[in-house]
């Protein structure tokens, strides 16, 4: 087993508990280290452009629920728990709307800029089409940059769960992009 997550836990332990009692600063670490965990869990959901008005609702909601928090080593957990009932929230009120059409980048000054945004929404889109285990999973790995045992850690999931859909899900994306991008 790995031993290195144990001072992870310990440190959000004693930012949550510093946090509990008001101190800004704590809870200020606290988003600082995970982010980008919300931020995954959030794009696996929703639209891009919509994680980060999301991203600060679920940190505004942790920070008035954390006194619910049970045990302080659990923040990670309790947190990308917390963005997906978010995620979830906002797409049931959002079905009555109506989506706007898109605008694809101009090229011309900063092409590749441009041809750069447009690849990693093709990418971003191609993983937002596989199953949502596997989605979510591949963006604490590519864009989280969590390893393995720290998307179990943060997620609550097993390790050998983070594994199996990291393993299948960068699968399924090969075998997609091999395809052409079809949804095979």
């Amino acid at each position: 087993m790995d031993a290195a997550p144990e001072p992870v836990v310990q440190l959000d332990a004693s930012l949550v508990a510093a946090a509990r009692r008001g101190d800004r600063s704590a809870f200020g670490a606290l988003y600082r280290r995970h982010a980008r965990l919300v931020q995954a869990v959030l794009l696996a959901r929703v639209a891009p452009d919509s994680v980060a008005d999301l991203m600060q609702d679920v940190f505004l909601i942790a920070m008035s629920q954390l006194s619910g928090l049970r045990d302080d080593a659990a923040f990670a957990p309790w947190l990308a728990t917390i963005a997906r009932r978010h995620a979830a929230d906002w797409r049931r009120r959002r079905r009555d709307t109506v989506p706007l059409e898109e605008v694809e980048p101009e090229m011309g000054t900063g092409e590749g800029e441009a041809a750069d945004a447009l690849f990693a929404r093709a990418a971003l889109d191609m993983i937002s089409s596989l199953p949502e285990a596997y989605r979510e999973t591949l963006l604490l790995r590519f864009v989280a940059g969590l390893s393995g045992p720290e998307i179990a850690e943060r997620t609550g999931l097993t390790h050998g769960s983070v594994r199996v859909n990291l393993h299948r899900g960068v699968a399924m994306l090969r075998k997609r992009l091999e395809a052409g991008g079809t949804h095979a």
